[in-house]
């Protein structure tokens, strides 16, 4: 086995970069290709229905079945133009990753066994799949198998391209036979529509009567790890689980800086132009992408979309990178923490709200401390920050997430606000006298060389230690872990958003002085919530100190976040705004624990099996070599001692490594008991299970530095991490 892993290290010196061949149109030219958006619409569908169809996407009015038929038949028209035969609701339900049921369009033969192709109005809007092997938090029985998805005609559809052909990929809601959400989307669309309610109404406020509509948009930096996929399949903890198990620090990781913003490797700029070429034709709006902290990590972030859309994209930008390093010889890791000891992979999801006429409401202009509508914008964002950090909390929950939040390399888990220095000056000047005068502005930049330009700088800096950080004209919630959905994180942002304009709406509505009122609101607001500010680092042990002062929860685990969804408070802004009812959060909650303990279980179980069939076996093979020659040493009058103290730390090790297997497995079996409350359940996971982990990895780790890499069983991480 060793031998065959050496082996497989040794051909992956040898790969080159795969050669990709990029359509010889402009990128411009062949952007949305495989999209049916709006310049499809107005060539495939009568210009009555595009208007009707147009008037349903921006009013959320109902789409009348015959003006459906005529959009599934112009729809067909130009799937099957690219080669499509099947179509699918594409759609995502609480299992973290999309679903899809394909069906071509034949129909039944005729008498002369000849088929046509179909594809109504009804098959469009509405599909019927078994919901009943789909997490749904206790909603539905096992026996309960009927359920729907719903075209959400808000975002486009499109046609996929892969081994099962050409497939018309049409994006749906999800929900139960008796209506309850089943899935991300929904929920999402009912938080963007509140916002739009509330939104609108403090637009009106101050006179804006042009805005009909205002719409939550995100930018999601995607970060990811690229390792060697023949050295990924050597590997069941990657398999199975996302991440290393085991694995000793190579001599050098990330501390010399030196591969963020690094010259990206050939075999990695490869893979990258065709990560972008297969994104652009689908219409999402790669932009950036560099080399990231740690060895082999990397981002992609695209331009931001509308939230709805922008989730759907991210899910194809995952589902890509996935699927295109296979092309490569590669695997791409989403996992929050696929290694020990190096930095882990965030979502950092750049939110802002924008009007239908390009008013963003987060725009501070050049003199922030006189918009009085951005102030009061802000004001409901740091109160709803503070009021419900908890709940921001567990949106970012993730079981991967758990070993990100908090070390030197993400947000901690404690919710801070930073404004940075300008924003900060006005806040501190209307606190103490009620208003604010004055908006500090940006030096300007001299290099001292005259090649180089002058310009203005920005008056804020940026704090990357931040878990919520405004950046200009945007907040950017850093804490979303790299294999997440942005749907929930996002909805929950939405929710708590417009629950708190719509409050300050309420009060503001009734005032005879809307001026004098508002200032006060603001003034008020932002005295009572100014703990949440916090421009400093994020990392330091200081901030926790004071962080508990100020009062802010430190949630540092997923069991203990998750409750705050269901909680009272929580329950009640939902169910007010119409965004999801009790039965709805209690059902989310149920499978984000449920969720946790299993995974968690599968982790212990690969630990095991890893540990007692490929470890174990490796090192005593090992220690029968060198008894062997600490023997024949000796025979020839050689002192082995050398040869017997390496011998003793290794069976010492390797006793520890055995012993600490066998407790785990103990442990695992116990968890049995706890499956009938969910609750308890993951609780023991994490306190039980995944305390003993370190246990077992401790004592394999430090065999694996007294083993030759010849000798041990898997891939180390220098070669996962270096050797692509």
């Amino acid at each position: 086995m060793s031998n065959l892993r050496f082996k497989v290290v040794e051909e992956a010196f040898k790969k080159r970069p795969v050669k990709v061949v990029a359509p010889k149109e402009r990128p411009s030219e062949y952007f949305a290709k495989y999209v049916f958006n709006q310049e499809k619409m107005f060539k495939y569908l009568p210009l009555n229905v595009y208007k009707t169809l147009r008037e349903v996407m921006e009013t959320g009015a109902d789409l009348p079945l015959d003006i459906a038929d005529e959009v599934a038949k112009g729809m067909k028209q130009w799937a099957m133009e690219m080669g499509v035969t099947h179509c699918t609701h594409w759609f995502q339900p609480l299992t973290g990753v999309t679903a899809e049921k394909h069906d071509a369009f034949i129909t039944a033969p005729k008498a002369d066994g000849k088929v046509l192709m179909s594809f109504s109005g009804k098959e469009l809007i509405k599909g019927e799949p078994d919901a009943s092997s789909f997490p749904s938090g206790g909603l539905r029985a096992t026996f309960e198998a009927r359920g729907y998805t719903a075209w959400d005609c808000t975002s486009p559809a499109f046609v996929r391209q892969d081994a099962a052909g050409a497939t018309l990929c049409i994006p749906t809601a999800f929900c139960s036979y008796t209506g309850e959400a089943l899935d991300q989307k929904t929920p999402l669309l009912r938080s963007m529509e509140a916002i739009n309610d509330q939104a609108l109404r403090l637009l009106r406020l101050f006179g804006n009567t042009t805005s009909k509509k205002v719409t939550p948009s995100v930018g999601p930096e995607q970060e990811y790890f690229i390792v060697d996929r023949e050295k990924y399949l050597q590997r069941k903890d990657l398999i199975f689980t996302g991440r290393t198990l085991f694995g000793a620090m190579p001599p050098k990781g990330q501390e010399m800086d030196d591969h963020y913003f690094g010259a990206i490797r050939e075999r990695i700029a490869a893979y990258m132009r065709d990560v972008n070429k297969e994104l652009w034709k689908l219409g999402v709006s790669a932009k950036t992408q560099h080399n990231e902290v740690a060895p082999a990590q990397h981002e992609l972030a695209p331009i931001y979309a509308e939230c709805n859309v922008a989730v759907d994209h991210n899910q194809l930008i995952m589902e890509t990178l996935k699927k295109v390093a296979g092309r490569h010889g590669l695997q791409c890791l989403l996992h929050e923490k696929p290694f020990a000891g190096v930095n882990g992979s965030g979502k950092h999801d750049n939110w802002s709200i924008t009007t239908d006429d390009g008013i963003n409401m987060l725009e501070p202009g050049k003199t922030p401390h006189d918009n009085v509508q951005f102030l009061l914008v802000l004001t409901c964002m740091l109160k709803a920050i503070d009021e419900h950090a908890a709940l921001l909390r567990a949106a970012a929950a993730d079981v991967g997430n758990d070993h990100r939040l908090g070390a030197n390399e993400a947000p901690p888990a404690i919710i801070s606000a930073f404004l940075g220095e300008q924003l900060q000056s006005i806040v501190e000047q209307i606190i103490e006298k009620g208003e604010a005068t004055e908006s500090p502005k940006g030096k300007t930049y001299v290099s001292g060389a005259s090649t180089l330009p002058t310009f203005t700088m920005d008056a804020t800096d940026r704090n990357r230690t931040s878990p919520f950080a405004f950046t200009g004209n945007k907040f950017e919630f850093r804490m979303v872990g790299s294999t997440q959905s942005i749907a929930f994180p996002m909805m929950v942002l939405n929710t708590i958003v417009a629950d708190q304009i719509k409050k300050m709406t309420d009060e503001l509505e009734g005032a005879d002085d809307f001026e004098t009122a508002c200032k006060a609101l603001i003034r008020r607001e932002l005295t009572a919530h100014q703990r949440i500010i916090f421009n400093g680092n994020g990392y330091s042990d200081e901030w926790v100190e004071e962080a508990a002062k100020r009062g802010l929860p430190n949630i540092k685990c997923m069991v203990d976040a998750v409750p705050y969804l269901a909680a009272d408070k929580s329950v009640k802004i939902f169910e007010n705004l119409g965004v999801m009812d009790k039965a709805e959060l209690e059902a989310r909650a149920d499978v984000m624990l449920e969720n946790y303990a299993k995974k968690i279980n599968i982790e212990a179980l690969t630990m095991i099996e890893m540990s007692n069939e490929e470890i174990i076996p490796a090192v005593m093979e090992y220690q029968a070599e060198l008894a062997k020659g600490a023997a024949e040493i000796k025979a020839l009058g050689i002192d082995p001692t050398v040869q017997v103290s390496l011998l003793n730390t290794i069976s010492e090790k390797l006793t520890e490594l055995k012993s600490a297997t066998v407790a785990l497995e103990e442990l695992v079996a116990k968890a049995a008991d706890y499956e009938g409350d969910t609750e308890a359940w993951a609780k023991y996971f994490h306190n039980t299970v995944f305390a003993a982990f370190d246990t077992v990895r401790k004592p394999a780790d430090e065999l694996e530095k007294e083993l030759p890499k010849t000798a041990w069983p898997f891939p180390t991480y220098e070669q996962l991490l270096f050797e692509q």
